[in-house]
């Protein structure tokens, strides 16, 4: 599912709401996500998973085209844990 196709079916299963509402909420909510996840920290939606950030550390990549090793500098990734109750409705 594609963020269009997630704002498409909230706004047909609330009609009391516009779409350009509903595309506000939607942003809102990932806009909040992202910036926890930036400031370092965890969250956690209940029956659902939990997002957090993991370090990277550097390394020495190539470049597949010429070959050539290139620096990759440390960084932080985004990471999704999955909930009890998501693993158990994916796993009937």
């Amino acid at each position: 599912m594609i963020r269009s196709e997630l704002v498409t079916k909230l706004a047909a299963e609330n009609p009391g709401l516009t779409v350009r509402d509903i595309e506000n909420i939607v942003s809102c909510f990932f806009d909040e996500i992202v910036g926890q996840l930036a400031a370092s920290g965890r969250v956690e939606l209940r029956g659902f998973g939990t997002f957090s950030t993991r370090a990277r550390g550097g390394r020495t990549g190539r470049n597949p085209r010429t070959g050539d090793a290139v620096a990759i500098d440390a960084k932080r990734v985004p990471y999704f844990k999955p909930g009890k109750e998501m693993r158990d409705r994916l796993n009937v």
